[in-house]
This record gives C-alpha cells, structure tokens and sequence, in this order.
C-alpha cells in the first residue's frame, strides 16, 4: 500500500470535551480575526525558501510541549541556561519562523495571541503543508515565564528503551497509542549523523556491531550515507517519501528500514507492535489521520497555562 494523503479537514475528536476543555476553537476570532492566517501564511513563505520548515515546526512544538507544557517555554533565550540548551533539544530550529509570526501578529493585534499559541498553530500548518491531515487547534494557551536546562533532562532519546520511552509519555499523561502515532511524525523529518553512530557502528556498546533490526541493504544504505565519525551531514527520517506526511514511517519500521533507534524500538514491545500493526497490516481497522490528530490535540494541551495563568509575551524571546 502505497502512502496516504489526506485533503480532509478534521474538525472534531472523541476527547476533545475532556483534554482541551480549558482551551477553545476560534478563541482569537473576537480580538484577532486574522491571527490563524497569519500564521498559516507565515509558515507557507518559511517553507517555499526552505523544505526543511515544517519538519523544524513540527519538533519544535513537541519539544515544548513535553518539558514545562506548551506554553513556549523553548522559545526563550538565554542559550546557556535555558531549555534549549539542554542535551535533547540539539538541533530544534523554526524559532525564526515563530518569532515572524509573532512579530505580524503584534502589528495588527498587540499583545493578543500568545508563542504558545503560535507553535501550536504552526505545527499545524507544517503537516497541512506537507499532506497531512488538516485540523482545528483549539487556542488561548498563555506564555509560561520559566526556561531552564535542567527542567528538559527528561525529554525522549533516540537511544532508550521501548520501556522507558514508554514510561515518559506515560509520566506526560500520554499513552503507548500516543508514542507510536507521534513517532509518525519523523514522516517529515531529518536526523544528523552524529545520532546514528552507535546504532551503526557501537550497537550495545559491542564495537563493530549494528543494530539487527535494520534490514540489511539498508544498513549498507545508512553507513554510506553516515560513515563512521560523520556528525553534521543529516539523512530523512522517512527514506520513502521524506516530504509527505503519510504512515510511511510505521511501514518502514515493519520493513526495518526504521532510520533512527527509538522509531525501530516501536516493533520490539508487544503493546507498541501491536498498535504499530493496526495501521501497517490492518490498516482498514484504524484511521491513522484521525487518530494522529487525537494524539497531536492530546499533547497540544498538556500543562496548558491559561485564563490569567502566564503571559501574552511581546517577544517570543525574552519574557515580558
């Protein structure tokens, strides 16, 4: 089965009373009418001068999400001491594309539409962008005032355990469902090099050794591509359609051309297997579109600062 693409809008979810209930669909339209399209138009002219752009869009707002909540505590900025500059934040990019949107956004409705709100908003978009499914963000999160490194020790590496990378999404509220169906969203991205040595080269600490669960010709394919001690070139996390967001991913995986450690990872626990296979041998039992948009809605409220909670920062920056 080839790669999916969906056109569809998706507007409604079985959870949405019970997860999202602090925040609210069209919750800028009374203040800022155009505060969504500004966004959108903002993220499709990133994205014309570089591919790259909803991919970067896309982790950024998981990785804010998953430390102090999404309240675009990753936006801020002092590079020494600040969520990102921790460890599993190497790599996170687009706070241009946000500090942009904010910027417009300040023009026509000052001090209305919070980051937070944008990231949430751009990810959005980036997947639209890319063929993915197209959803409604509910809004109105508020932008949190703390930023530290030690506060993002605990964000997901590439190099876990299935069983720890379980535990984190669990520890988050999140589900096994939720692990797999966000992992789809490497659909889009890229990974360096510098994060497939061991895997290729030092698997199990064992030198010489590769990971097993890399299909052979393919293990050839990955260390041309990143030979030993190569750090900065970047390969796609989806060798398939490395520009679509599709279920291509949870494919490769069964397949094991799985680029990074952690996506492989999903075929070794029988519970994420499970899931996994419900979309790649069964696909007609789930909709993956559907319930990515679940997922992503789900972690886009976690710890969510709203009401008088946080601030409306001027600069995505620097707090207020």
């Amino acid at each position: 089965m080839g790669p999916l693409l969906w056109r569809v809008m998706i507007t409604t979810s079985c959870f949405l009373s019970g997860v999202v209930s602090q925040l609210q669909f069209g919750f800028y339209a009374p203040a800022c009418p155009d505060a969504e399209q500004v966004v959108r138009s903002v993220v499709a002219g990133a994205t014309r001068v570089n591919q790259r752009v909803p991919a970067l869009l896309l982790r950024l707002h998981f990785h804010d999400c998953f430390v102090e909540g999404c309240d675009g505590s990753i936006l801020l900025g002092n590079p020494s001491d600040s969520e990102r500059s921790a460890f599993g934040n190497q790599g996170v990019e687009g706070f241009d594309v946000i500090q942009e949107a904010k910027s417009q956004l300040e023009s026509i409705c000052p001090g209305v539409v919070s980051c937070a709100d944008i990231v949430a908003l751009a990810a959005r978009d980036a997947i639209a962008l890319s063929q993915g499914p197209n959803y409604e963000v509910p809004t109105g999160r508020r932008d949190g005032r703390i930023s530290e490194t030690d506060r993002a020790a605990n964000l997901p590496d590439v190099e876990e355990p299935i069983q720890v990378l379980k535990a984190k999404f669990i520890a988050k509220g999140l589900t096994a469902k939720d692990l797999v169906l966000l992992t789809a969203a490497h659909s889009i991205g890229t990974t360096a090099c510098f994060f497939m040595q061991r895997r290729l080269y030092n698997f199990d600490d064992i030198n010489g050794a590769s990971d097993p669960a890399i299909d052979p010709t393919f293990l050839q394919t990955l260390m041309s591509k990143c030979p030993p001690q190569s750090n900065s070139q970047r390969i796609p996390l989806d060798p398939t359609t490395p520009l679509l967001f599709d279920d291509e991913l949870l494919r490769n995986i069964k397949r094991g051309v799985a680029v990074i450690q952690s996506d492989a990872r999903l075929n070794d626990d029988d519970e994420t297997r499970q899931i996994l296979d419900s979309y790649v041998l069964i696909p007609q039992a789930s909709s993956f579109a559907a319930d990515f948009v679940d997922s992503i809605l789900k972690m886009g409220a976690l710890q969510v600062k709203t009401g008088q909670e946080g601030e409306i920062r001027r600069v995505c920056g620097a707090v207020n």
